[in-house]
């Protein structure tokens, strides 16, 4: 089984121990991720385009795409939000429709922030 850890470029990865993306063998997983400067100050569609730039670089850098998304998983803090968090999930998706959860919850880290996302990925077989 091999592994490549993708580190997260967050001063709150080495805080607290973690990595933007882990793959193992074919299977990507993507950490909970959020948009990052000048994203992060605009409304739930800018930080959802921002964080799914942030997950598909994460995903290249593991020789993944979009296009290897089986699941994501979307936090959000207002119901209110989900227009354009979903706006921007489907054109970043496209056809690939990948199972997805949608859950409000009540905040993120920053209070800032209204949406996170994680990604699930396999990649095909060789």
């Amino acid at each position: 089984m091999k592994r490549k850890n993708i580190p997260t470029s967050s001063p709150f990865g080495a805080e607290f121990g973690y990595s933007r993306a882990v793959r193992v063998d074919r299977h990507v997983h993507v950490a909970g991720t959020c948009a990052q400067p000048p994203h992060d100050q605009g409304d739930a569609y800018e930080q959802a385009k921002g964080a799914l730039g942030i997950i598909a670089k994460a995903l290249e850098e593991t020789g993944a795409s979009l296009e290897d998304v089986v699941r994501t998983v979307v936090y959000i803090t207002d119901v209110d939000h989900a227009a354009g968090v979903t706006r921007a999930h489907r054109e970043a998706f496209g056809e690939i429709l990948p199972a997805s959860t949608l859950v409000v919850i009540a905040a993120l880290l920053k209070p800032h922030l209204v949406v996170e996302i994680e990604a699930y990925a396999i990649l095909p077989s060789a």
